[in-house]
């Protein structure tokens, strides 16, 4: 069982439903990663996605945009994200990464090369936004003999025959967009999100998580009551661009154990 599932497996058991914070690798500056990463499984994460700094990303809205930037001035490539994850496995083996990006760097370092050096680094799960489950077969079976899960975004506009694709090609967990847009756009309506997840579970049995729009606790608690992981990117990495670097791994904290507590009041 993978890292990701027995993650999954023991939240089931406990009825809690898991928090996945997104941070981008390299912002706003390298040193502060592994420390960011550290801060965010004591405050509650139950899996962590780091983003790969890229300069075109398709599905990104301005804030991560704006992080992705800040990285790429440190000159942060797919390379140091590894290595980042192999200093943050040093002293954490337990808290799931999943790296989340685009399909030219990892092409470019070669799909068996990439998988090789993700899964010695410490990564569990890869989710690759421009690379859609019907072009995946190859690269889904050289990460799956790796151990690494490939996941996939589900969206309000996915035919249930797609959703029959991806059920075939992912693994770890779906991950649903809730709503038309990039990363950190309007707000959300809650009832049409939750309309839809029946139908992904129908055929689908892996663990549902939903993020794009969750802002604050009010939100991430209702989304919980259906989902069974709430991801949340824009607002995190809004509380590190505005805050002062000394300020960040304490801000960061108390943003995401505020989160934990609504998720847990369900």
């Amino acid at each position: 069982m993978s890292r990701i599932s027995s993650v999954f497996e023991q939240l089931k058991a406990q009825h809690k439903t898991a928090l996945i914070p997104f941070v981008t690798a390299g912002d706003p500056d390298p040193q502060l990663t592994v420390p960011i990463l550290h801060a965010l499984a004591a405050a509650g994460a139950d899996i962590i996605e780091l983003g790969v700094p890229f300069s075109d990303p398709m599905a990104d809205g301005p804030t991560i945009q704006r992080a992705s930037e800040r990285a790429l001035k440190h000159h942060i490539g797919l390379k140091d994200v590894l290595a980042l994850v192999a200093e943050f496995r040093k002293t954490n083996t337990a808290t799931p990464i999943v790296l989340m990006g685009y399909a030219n760097p990892v092409e470019h370092m070669g799909y068996e090369t990439f998988a090789k050096n993700a899964a010695a680094a410490g990564v569990d799960g890869v989710l690759t936004v421009d690379i859609p489950p019907e072009e995946s077969t190859g690269v889904a079976d050289v990460f799956a003999a790796h151990g690494v899960d490939m996941i996939f975004l589900l969206s309000p506009t996915t035919p249930e025959a797609r959703i029959n694709v991806v059920a075939q090609k992912a693994s770890g967990f779906v991950y649903y967009v809730s709503l038309k847009g990039v990363t950190g756009s309007a707000s959300l309506d809650l009832t049409e999100v939750a309309s839809h997840i029946p139908a992904i579970r129908e055929h689908c049995g892996l663990p549902v998580g939903v993020g794009f729009g969750i802002r604050d606790g009010e939100t991430a608690h209702a989304i919980a009551r259906f989902a069974d992981a709430v991801v949340i990117g824009s607002r995190i990495v809004q509380e590190i661009e505005n805050s002062p670097r000394e300020k960040i791994i304490e801000n960061l904290t108390n943003f995401v154990r505020g989160i934990r507590v609504a998720i847990d009041a369900k």
